[in-house]
């Protein structure tokens, strides 16, 4: 929406026979930009080539909104009343469906952040290999990331089973854990970063900044009432 034009301008330009044209800049020279001479102004003309108002970029934001808001409040619903568990006959089966559920929110998540970009114009600067792969790079650091954490944590482990009385032994320290907090979700986050850059999206980096903002939040609310849960593990062990 740049130069006060209309909201949905990039779509009906594309529309009637070709994406928004931006400067073309060559892609080599980014290796050289000093980074620290990027101001405000940049970041505003960068993101007023998205079009907040387009239904699809919406559907996304909600979707990517929703998630953490909706297994947070499942799982502290649960944690409280157990109706889950007493639902499926054991907390280990109503986790597994709880997981489910979740994965199944994502994948519709990543399918609206996908259909939010390509209803957007990409930034032609940026549409190149060196851009590409760096976003290639990233998102396989991220499915790392989410990867090893998985396989750190187990099932129940990645889907709040703590909220459903399965407990872990200890504290899991082993790599990604051993670098950093949280690895699951900022995993995930690089996944949305490289695959906006590999699409040459800005709209892609707008929507990847409101998924670390929702996980960011998530964090907020998650880890003091996982820390509470082990507290009162750990008090109740010492009282026998």
């Amino acid at each position: 929406m740049a130069g006060r034009r209309g909201p949905g301008a990039g779509r009906r330009e594309a529309a009637a026979g070709g994406a928004r044209r931006f400067p073309r800049e060559c892609c080599e020279g980014l290796g050289g930009l000093d980074y620290g001479q990027v101001d405000v102004a940049a970041m505003v003309r960068l993101f007023g080539y998205v079009d907040v108002t387009d239904t699809g970029f919406i559907v996304a934001v909600l979707s990517i909104a929703f998630n953490p808001f909706f297994w947070n409040v499942v799982a502290r619903w649960e944690h409280k009343t157990r109706a889950l568990s007493q639902t499926f006959g054991s907390p280990r089966a109503a986790c597994y469906c709880l997981g489910a559920v979740i994965l199944l929110l994502n994948c519709v998540r990543s399918h609206c952040f996908t259909e939010a970009m390509k209803s957007q114009p990409k930034l032609e600067g940026w549409d190149c290999h060196w851009t590409y792969y760096s976003g290639l790079a990233i998102s396989a650091v991220g499915t790392l990331f989410v990867t090893s954490s998985f396989l750190a944590l187990g099932f129940t482990g990645t889907f709040l089973g703590d909220y459903f009385g399965i407990l872990m032994e200890e504290k899991v320290t082993s790599f990604p854990f051993s670098i950093l907090d949280n690895p699951m979700y900022w995993g995930s986050t690089a996944i949305y970063l490289g695959w906006s850059l590999m699409h040459a999206s800005p709209a892609g980096l707008l929507l990847t900044a409101v998924v670390a903002i929702s996980y960011t939040i998530a964090v907020l609310y998650e880890g003091p009432f996982t820390e509470e849960i082990y507290r009162r593990k750990q008090k109740g062990v010492k009282s026998k």
